[in-house]
């Protein structure tokens, strides 16, 4: 199969940029279907923005992680949903990198690929000669209406009927692939924000995962990609791209409500652009804003040219990681925020520029990569306590 079209890969940004006009005309179905529209999913494959942190060694675009954030960014300001799934997709994409080459191969010769799954829970593969199989169900799983492969993470449990150990001595979670066919998938997905995702469930019932197809996301150092982007570990990439999701969104709500306020005079009052109090308002969410995506950059860029291929980052590292995404996170919300209560009753109307971003957001605030727990661990880390562990 020949590849997409790749004009506009070298500018992921501009490429997602360019997807807007497309993006807004598909929102109201996307919102309202929990599916995105084939023209839509076809564009983002043409693009290769499902490929951004794919090696190239798997014809993948292997970005820095500064231009793949700024991506998911330019999606997010058109619809959040959209660039969930797109950074969904590409953290999927991240496991090629622990895997022999003619696995990774397997799955993306296809130049449509795209893995989903959801979060560990409490299953348990078993291991067998040759391979592992696997029963369960799997919630959370963004993106799978468009998947050609699915995967699970899970404890495997020896033939001795032993729990499998990592380095800590703790449960190793192994991730498993096979092809989206061999999962049954459930809509379950009704959330009240990010509702086009279509987080939906899926069940696998002993499918048989060979070896070659499976992989560990807790061992970095044992990757076989030597690129910088891959020193980054797959949980410290998953929050950038959740970063990026939150920082666009919050920003689309501060950029609605400042053209909102040069044309809305509440009554008997002058417009709210003329206000000092809201003159003020803008002035810090936008600085507030800026400053989070600015720091966060620039540690991404500093962590990528300080890389090396034979060991990840260093925990001190990734805690400094950790921490800007889950303040980016975080002052995004509190942006969006502000955006929504400035804009009174014009932001309380469904189609507003308001309204479905308020839900997405707050939606994405209940997100593993959002909690606040992150501000405790990094700490620990910056006062030389560095809890095990530690991705």
């Amino acid at each position: 199969m020949d590849h997409p079209d790749s004009a506009g890969a070298a500018d992921p940004v501009a490429a997602a940029q360019a997807l807007g006009p497309l993006i807004a005309a598909s929102a109201p179905g996307i919102e309202a279907s929990r599916r995105f529209p084939p023209e839509l999913v076809e564009a983002l494959h043409r693009a290769r923005l499902l490929r951004l942190l794919l090696p190239r060694s798997a014809a993948g675009e292997e970005v820095d992680p500064g231009t793949y954030l700024r991506a998911i960014i330019a999606l997010a300001e058109h619809d959040a949903s959209v660039a969930w799934n797109t950074y969904v997709a590409n953290s999927a994409t991240l496991i090629a990198a622990m895997l022999e080459p003619d696995a990774a191969a397997a799955i993306f010769a296809d130049p449509r690929a795209v893995i989903a799954w959801g979060p560990p829970n409490g299953t348990v593969a078993a291991a067998v000669p040759g391979g592992y199989r696997v029963s369960g169900r799997f919630d959370f799983a963004s993106g799978c209406r468009m998947a050609s492969w699915m995967g699970v993470h899970c404890p495997v449990r020896e033939a001795d009927g032993s729990l499998r150990l990592n380095a800590l001595g703790r449960p190793a979670i192994r991730t498993l692939l096979f092809p989206a066919a061999e999962a049954r998938l459930i809509e379950s997905w009704d959330a009240i924000g990010l509702r086009g995702t279509g987080s939906d469930s899926y069940a696998v019932e002993d499918v048989f995962v060979p070896e070659r197809f499976s992989g560990s996301r807790e061992e970095p150092e044992r990757r076989r990609e030597r690129g910088p982007l891959y020193a980054f570990t797959h949980q410290g990439l998953y929050a950038v791209g959740a970063s990026g999701v939150a920082l666009g969104t919050a920003g689309a709500m501060l950029r609605a409500f400042m053209a909102l306020a040069t044309g809305k005079a509440p009554r008997g009052q002058s417009l709210l652009a003329e206000d000092a109090l809201v003159q003020a308002e803008v002035a810090r969410a936008t600085a507030q804003l800026g400053a989070a995506r600015a720091w966060l950059l620039e540690m991404l860029g500093e962590m990528q040219a300080a890389a090396r291929p034979d060991a990840p980052l260093p925990v001190e590292a990734r805690a400094r990681l950790r921490l800007g995404c889950a303040h980016a996170i975080q002052v995004a919300i509190t942006v969006g925020d502000a955006a929504y209560r400035a804009a009174g009753t014009d932001a309380i109307r469904p189609g507003s520029p308001f309204e479905r971003r308020f839900r997405d957001l707050h939606t994405l605030s209940q997100q593993i990569q959002a909690r606040s727990a992150h501000f405790a661990a990094a700490g620990q880390v910056l006062l030389g306590r560095a809890p095990p562990g530690f991705l």
